[in-house]
């Protein structure tokens, strides 16, 4: 692996396109080239230099999603800084939690937030700055003055390059630190599996304060010196109306199933596209199956994770299989483990484990606790329940936080929620263990309608032809909408508190 700043690499690609278009509005029109992107970055790090930005800061951007988001973010590497970037939907009293944590340098903002953020930065011992607006005091006013050439800060493959905390949908978010190294043999490891061409382009209407849209997207696309059709937000018409042009979708199953429910999206709408990714959250059979019969194209559904950035992926060339996430990413080691560490046989249900060049170094701040997360051999226990089968295909059920322990019995929720998501009448579902005064924990059902959506006891009934009795969801509650964090992954611990007290009432 080079040694080398994730920047150095991404502006060598740069530097063949020239004059190609990097980014570009719906409808055709040129929003940036790849020479444009190069001197606008090279003054942002400058600009930031100028602010007293150092090698190894942190600088957190609570930003909407723009192409200066973007700038900012290729910015903070060239100048060796560790990008941290943060849902714009965070109140100041969720930001508050982060910047206490990971006391950033400097914290980049709209300046619509600036009244609301600029105290809480200070308080923390960081620079304010706003990205956009005319002012003297913006980053986009100092970078318009700026000189465009830059020195990359060096790095090596172990210095930090990104802080990004988790999803925070079990508890407290902690901060994954994301090496140059980590970085880049995902991104080398993706745009070689799936098989990036000189003539891809990517649609691009993911967030970018996460993984998946950040990463995953931009990063693979950097690396092809793609064209990348940018829309600020998912919408509907605004990817049925740029599919046409796109050979590349990233999206979430949510995404999917919005599509599905238009029905433009068949195989004209997809004529040039190559390949559907999903990724973030469990992609259901039904939208698996749905997808293929209108468009013709197979998801290719991946898992990966935070701390990992991707670990599987379904083959390009090869059988996708609804419901599972097919094989480890070259260069990435997978394990079903026990309890004790132990590896589990092909078909057994486990834990999973993973060690490779993606594996991140650890959680901020949290170096004693390393021996809860990490096995002596460098294992890095993920919490995702899952199964792998002789092929080595790997397959989730749920997470180890999920996992709901009824009269001393272990219940998968992941196993339920598949049968009741291929029952009519259900929309979504999601199986949870709340306190229960006999069992210690008592299964419940959560689920939407879609139409003629069962009765409790005939969905229990149905349920009862396939499940042992003690897999049995005790009770089914009917909601109009899943609680869901900003990547579209439903918050159980939400339902958790909701649904407490599903059996308090009974001796």
């Amino acid at each position: 692996m080079s040694e080398e700043n994730l920047y150095q690499v991404f502006d060598r690609c740069f530097a063949l396109q020239g004059n190609n278009t990097a980014f570009e509005a719906p409808g055709g029109s040129v929003l940036l080239t790849y020479e444009d992107l190069r001197l606008t970055v090279g003054r942002f790090a400058n600009a930031l230099s100028t602010q007293g930005l150092r090698p190894g800061d942190r600088i957190a951007a609570q930003l909407q999603k723009t192409l200066g988001t973007v700038v900012l973010y290729l910015a903070a590497l060239k100048a060796g800084a560790v990008f941290q970037p943060l849902n714009p939907a965070y109140t100041p009293v969720e930001m508050e939690y982060f910047l206490a944590d990971a006391r950033p340098a400097m914290v980049v903002t709209s300046t619509l937030k600036e009244t609301a953020i600029a105290p809480l930065a200070h308080r923390f011992g960081a620079r304010h700055l706003s990205l956009d607006g005319i002012e003297s005091g913006s980053l986009a006013a100092l970078a318009t003055t700026a000189e465009s050439h830059h020195r990359t800060c060096p790095r090596v493959q172990n210095d930090l390059a990104g802080l990004l905390y988790t999803s925070g949908t079990t508890g407290r978010s902690k901060g994954a630190m994301l090496t140059h190294g980590n970085l880049l043999s995902n991104a080398q490891a993706l745009h070689r599996i799936w098989g990036f061409v000189p003539e891809d382009i990517l649609l691009h209407a993911l967030p970018v304060f996460h993984v998946h849209g950040l990463y995953v997207a931009l990063n693979t696309a950097f690396l092809n010196g793609s064209r990348i059709i940018w829309l600020e937000r998912f919408d509907v018409s605004d990817v049925l109306g740029e599919l046409p042009r796109s050979t590349i979708f990233m999206g979430v199953p949510t995404f999917y199933s919005r599509l599905l429910a238009d029905p433009r999206f068949d195989r004209a709408a997809c004529r040039s596209v190559r390949l559907l990714i999903s990724g973030s959250a469990p992609l259901l059979p039904e939208t698996h199956a749905a997808v293929f019969e209108r468009t013709g194209h197979r998801i290719l559904e991946r898992y990966g994770m935070t701390e990992a950035g991707m670990i599987a992926s379904n083959p390009l060339d090869g059988e996708r299989i609804a419901g599972t996430v097919g094989f480890p990413l070259p260069g990435v080691e997978v394990r079903i483990a026990g309890p004790d560490g132990r590896a589990m046989e092909p078909g057994e249900l486990g834990v999973i484990e993973i060690r490779g060049p993606n594996v991140f170094a650890g959680y901020w701040r949290r170096e004693q606790t390393r021996a809860e997360d990490f096995r002596a051999d460098g294992f890095f226990m993920t919490g995702d329940i899952g199964i792998m089968d002789r092929d080595g295909r790997l397959s989730i059920l749920g997470r180890a936080k999920d996992l709901i322990i009824t009269g001393g019995l272990n219940v998968y929720p992941r196993e339920i929620e598949q049968l009741l998501d291929a029952l009519p009448g259900i929309g979504e579902a999601a199986v949870i263990g709340v306190p229960h005064p006999d069992f210690g924990e008592g299964v419940i059902a959560v689920v939407t309608a879609a139409s003629g959506l069962p009765d409790e006891m005939q969905i229990i009934g149905e349920l009862a032809k396939r499940l042992a009795g003690f897999k049995l969801p005790k009770r089914v509650y009917v909601i109009d909408e899943m609680p869901r964090n900003a990547m579209g992954k439903i918050q159980k611990n939400e339902l958790r508190r909701r649904f407490a007290a599903a059996f308090s009432a009974q001796p």
